[in-house]
Formats: structure tokens, C-alpha cells, sequence
């Protein structure tokens, strides 16, 4: 039934302009507290004028669910899961493209099993944004510590602890969606010192729109559960005497505690995601970092499966991570092909780009000469029940790669919908 209602939402949803925005799902407002779900609600409902959603980016928070295609899914033996059939057709995507494409494609629709594809897929490379997910990760896996017995009390605490940015956020260029409720004022910009909003909103902000700073303050939130236990969350004046006096080395163990013990208990061993820095450079002088933050497409795929099997903390926290990741503010690189606008897409990109001296080469964004790396992690759900991962990484020097991904996820979707 939930599909045929997400066919008939696709349907109605096609005479509207093709314009994608942020949804957490859009009737998410009640249980999470974002309050820019109540602009898009008053959208949709011809309220107030705006873009509207895509017809795969409307689905309700009942239509969200954990997939049972990935199941007992066991990578401990994965041979048994390589389709000669959809390696082939990975395969012939790739002779001329550049060399560093590494790519994992698992398709976990009903009526078959699982079927795997690999290219290149223990490859490590700079992780970039997509590391915030290892945040989520830990962000629910500290609630989890809090509250082992009540995610009613994690829901709780996700929407009424407020968090102001403070110097954490500098310096972040990526812009966040603020709303008032009470005023109906919008406006889109980089976060500011005294921005103020809860942790449900301050995830919403790292994963939809990728800013390091809502990832920064997540993570020195992460720390202080972890220290304060029981009593999080402290004054802002134990708060800073905790950061003024603990020692460096103190503070590192515990950050990289944070973020990667959640990995490592979901079976994702440290070559194949490991988070070692935080987000923005004041960040990194309140906590340094281990200076490796890197992933592998095997790795990110074990993610989004462990996540798919409820194994990222609980089936609980897989679930809200699930749905922090169908909040995109708009669909970029991989997720912008026009071939997945029907589909539900849950994704998070991420680049790192970086310059050396060259002579008659100009630096510009997404276009480094050291290091050009993007990455893209996807979960494409279809209306007719198709359902797939794919994670890609690259780094084509002196490109961006932001189109060939895009023109990756139109060929993958095409071959994806050709299999028996």
C-alpha cells in the first residue's frame, strides 16, 4: 500500500517544477523539532510560495523504512554475492574514464539475492564530507550510552538540547536553511557564532547541507557526552574549564573514540572508514585529530548496508540516520541525475581538493592538482520496489568531477533497470 501511495505522490508530484529541496521527510516537524520542514509543509500546501519537491523526495516518515533485502547480508564470504552478469556491466563503464574510478554497486531489490559489484573497492581515498556520516554514527551511539532503554529519551534530549556555534563553526563557506515559525522568515547563509539550534537541527545541517560546522559542534557535543555521562549536558562554564584543562592528548583519544567506535562494532574495520579530524580549523586546535580520515568504496558500502540492517547502533538510530540522509538540501552530483527523480534518494557527497604550485595553472574549487577527490554514497529506492547502493570515489586531478558522476548515475541506473 505504502508503495502505491508513493507511485500516486509521484504522479501528482510531476506536474510540479523540477526544483529539489531539503525534506528530513517533510512531515518530520512534529517528531524531530526542524523547523525548516514547517516552510516546506506550508509550501507544499500552497501556504507560501517556493521551490517544490521532486516526485521521489516527498515520501512521509512511515514511508522510511530499514530494508529487508540486506538482511543477513554477510560480507565475511563475498563471492557468493558477485554477479558476473552486473560486474561486467560495471566493468564497461570505466575503460575511459580515469583511472582512480573505485566503485561498490549492490542490489538488494526483492525477489532475487543480493547481488555485488566491485571495482577497485578497497582503494582508500580522503573521505571528506562523507565522513560526517561516522558523526551520525557517533552522535546516536552516545544517546544510546545515555539512554540504553528509552529512544523516546534520545528523541527527547535530540530536540530540546539547544546548542549556540560559538568559534567551533570557523571558518565553514557552506550555507544552512534558517526558518522562524513565528515570523515566517527564511534566508539561506554560512552559520554564524550565534546561531543557536538543537542537536536534531545541528545533524540536519551537517548531512543535508554538508556544513563542517554543524559536524564540528556535533562532534564536541559527542565528547562531552562521553565525559559528562549522566550529567550532559553541562554549563557552558564547565563546558569551557572541561576543553581549558583537560590535556590534548586526553581530548584526542576521546574524539577519535566518538566517531570511530560505532564504526568498528558495525564490522567496518579502520582501512575501510576511519574519521580522524574535525571540521573546521578551530575545531582542530580545541580537539586535535589522528590526521587520517579516509574511507574505501568496500568500506562506505558496509555502512549503508550495517545501517540498512540496523546495525549502526541500534535499529532505532539506523533509522533516523537513514532518514537524516534523505535531507539533501538539493540533489548534487551523483543524486542530480534526472533518471533517480522518481526514486527516493538517501546520499551524501563529499569532495577535497587541493593545489600545488604549478607553472600556468590556476587553482579553482573541485579542480586541485594535488588532490581532487569526490565521493558519492547512495541508496536509490524505486517506486516498483527496485531498490540499490552504489559508492563511488575519484579524484581526477584538475576536474570537476561533479557531471561524469552524474552521467555515472544515469548509465548505473539504466543498467540497474535492465537486469533480470
Amino acid at each position: 500500500m505504502k508503495r502505491f501511495l508513493w507511485y500516486l505522490l509521484g504522479v501528482f508530484c510531476l506536474t510540479l517544477p523540477a526544483q529539489t529541496v531539503s525534506a528530513y521527510p517533510l512531515d518530520g516537524f512534529d517528531y524531530s523539532g526542524i523547523r525548516r520542514l514547517v516552510r516546506l509543509e506550508q509550501i507544499m500546501s500552497g501556504k507560501i510560495p517556493g521551490p517544490r519537491l521532486l516526485p521521489g523526495a516527498g515520501l512521509g516518515l512511515e514511508a522510511i523504512v530499514l530494508n529487508q533485502g540486506a538482511g543477513k547480508l554477510d560480507f565475511s564470504n563475498i563471492a557468493p554475492l558477485r554477479d558476473k552478469t552486473l560486474q561486467k556491466q560495471i566493468e564497461a563503464l570505466f575503460p575511459n574514464r580515469d583511472e582512480s574510478y573505485s566503485i561498490a554497486v549492490l542490489d538488494i531489490s526483492p525477489g532475487h539475492q543480493p547481488r555485488l559489484a566491485l571495482r577497485q573497492a578497497d582503494r582508500r581515498f580522503p573521505v571528506g564530507s562523507i565522513g560526517k556520516l561516522a558523526v551520525a554514527a557517533g552522535l546516536f551511539n552516545e544517546l544510546q550510552r545515555l539512554f540504553p532503554d528509552s529512544v523516546e529519551k534520545r528523541n527527547q534530549l535530540l530536540k530540546q538540547r539547544k546548542v549556540v556555534a560559538g568559534p567551533w563553526i570557523e571558518t565553514d563557506h557552506h550555507s544552512i536553511p534558517i526558518f522562524s515559525p513565528d515570523t515566517g522568515a527564511f534566508s539561506s547563509r554560512p552559520t554564524q557564532q550565534a546561531d543557536e539550534f538543537s542537536l536534531y537541527e545541528w545533524a540536519d545541517h551537517m548531512i543535508s547541507a554538508s556544513a563542517n560546522a554543524a559536524a564540528s559542534i556535533l562532534w564536541k557535543e559527542l565528547v562531552l557526552m562521553r565525559h559528562f555521562g549522566s550529567t550532559y549536558p553541562p554549563s557552558r562554564q564547565e563546558e569551557d574549564v572541561f576543553f581549558a584543562t583537560t590535556p590534548k592528548q586526553t581530548l584526542l583519544a576521546l574524539g577519535a573514540a566518538v566517531v570511530n567506535e560505532p564504526l568498528l562494532a558495525a564490522g567496518i574495520s579502520r582501512q575501510e572508514f576511519h574519521l580522524g579530524n574535525l571540521f573546521t580549523r578551530q575545531g582542530q586546535k580545541k580537539i586535535p585529530g589522528e590526521g587520517d580520515s579516509s574511507a574505501s568504496p568496500f568500506g562506505l558500502l558496509k555502512y549503508l548496508v550495517a545501517m540498512e540492517q540496523g546495525k549502526i547502533v541500534d535499529p532505532w538510530s539506523s533509522l533516523e540516520i537513514k532518514r537524516l540522509m534523505y535531507t539533501t538540501a538539493r540533489r548534487i552530483r551523483y543524486g542530480s541525475s534526472p533518471s533517480l527523480n522518481r526514486a527516493a534518494v538517501y546520499f551524501k557527497s563529499g569532495s577535497l581538493y587541493r593545489c600545488k604550485p604549478e607553472p600556468g595553472f590556476t587553482c579553482k574549487k573541485y579542480m586541485g592538482n594535488q588532490d581532487n577527490v569526490m565521493n558519492s554514497v547512495v541508496i536509490v529506492e524505486h517506486p516498483d520496489a527496485r531498490v540499490y547502493m552504489v559508492a563511488l570515489m575519484s579524484n581526477v586531478l584538475k576536474k570537476n568531477s561533479a557531471v561524469d558522476h552524474q552521467t555515472l548515475a544515469t548509465q548505473i541506473e539504466a543498467l540497474m533497470k535492465s537486469l533480470p
